[in-house]
């Protein structure tokens, strides 16, 4: 590897994480310690603000500069990125949709041909739908990140399902979207528990409280722990359906999203699902395929009494 290759190769690794010793450098570089160190030198004078501690829990770290210095992506890295940001122009976060096309514009500028191929391949074949669910600010997601990034301690202000405010102090953890909804799974200091909270009904508190050491989760575990948190806050119309269909079936056919299912028998199940909405539940379930019976509560009942009426009237 030559200087120029290992020059980048060194960028590269300082963007990727905030931190690294200058032992793993040298390791991940396959050159010595006073290699980086002379590497890193050669960086700062090309402008690169990176910066080192010294002592036994000292690094390298790349500051932020008075000038955003080039992002080294390969091809799919490159690819995931020009996707999002066609995404977000038309997405659930508010305010970043027209700086997502200006961004754009200009990744798609320098991408070679093959890459453009890819983009347009993925983007032509994928139909967004729209909805209306809630919008978080980006400006809220960008700190959320950061401190789940650092591993830093988060306090915010929180607004239950209930509309009872709260302030929180928690160590985030990751950042979940799930259902057109942003979530955020964090260990609870107060309550030494893992819990999840929506992210467009927290706002969070400056400056980020001290590090701490990030506790070990799978990342299926995080689904579970982000699935049971919806559930136990609930939506504001919940109902239990009988589905006459084998559980395997029926979960082929939702995403985890729409609610919790229980096996009964071989052609029968429950499922456990809810929406801010009864005539959204109500529709859903008539899209689900398969006969279905519904016990509760009442003004879902009649609702779904209402629609098959309806449904009735309008056909010959």
């Amino acid at each position: 590897m030559d200087t120029s290759e290992r020059l980048l190769k060194l960028l590269s690794l300082l963007q990727a994480r905030p931190g690294w010793t200058g032992q793993e450098l040298a390791e991940r570089l396959a050159v010595t310690a006073r290699t980086v160190r002379n590497d890193v030198e050669r960086l700062r004078r090309l402008g690169y603000p990176v910066h080192a501690s010294p002592g036994v829990g000292g690094g390298y770290r790349l500051g932020a500069g008075a000038a955003l210095p080039p992002l080294l992506l390969d091809d799919d890295e490159a690819v995931a990125v020009a996707v999002g940001l066609r995404t977000a122009a038309s997405g659930s976060v508010v305010g970043i949709e027209e700086t997502s096309v200006r961004a754009l514009a200009k990744l798609e500028q320098v991408l070679p041909s093959r890459l453009h191929h890819r983009v347009n391949a993925l983007w032509t074949s994928t139909v967004p739908v729209p909805g209306d669910g809630p919008t978080v600010d980006a400006e809220v997601l960008t700190a959320i990140a950061g401190a789940c990034r650092d591993h830093q301690r988060l306090r915010f202000d929180y607004l239950d399902h209930g509309g009872t405010g709260s302030v929180r102090t928690v160590e985030p953890h990751r950042l979940v979207c799930w259902g057109r909804r942003w979530y955020l799974l964090a260990w609870d200091t107060d309550r030494r528990e893992w819990r999840s909270f929506r992210v467009d009904r927290l706002q969070p508190r400056t400056p980020t409280g001290p590090r701490f050491t990030p506790r070990d989760l799978p990342d299926d575990e995080v689904a579970a722990l982000v699935t049971r948190g919806v559930w136990s806050a609930g939506w504001r119309h919940r109902a239990r359906v009988t589905l006459h269909a084998p559980a395997a079936t029926v979960a082929a056919r939702i995403p985890p999203a729409v609610g919790l299912l229980e096996a009964v028998d071989e052609r029968t199940c429950v499922l456990d699902t809810g929406a801010d909405t009864l005539d959204r539940l109500a529709v859903y379930l008539s899209m689900l395929g398969v006969d279905f019976e519904v016990s509760g509560p009442p003004d879902l009942v009649e609702l779904i009494r209402t629609l098959a009426d309806r449904y009735h009237r309008a056909t010959p």
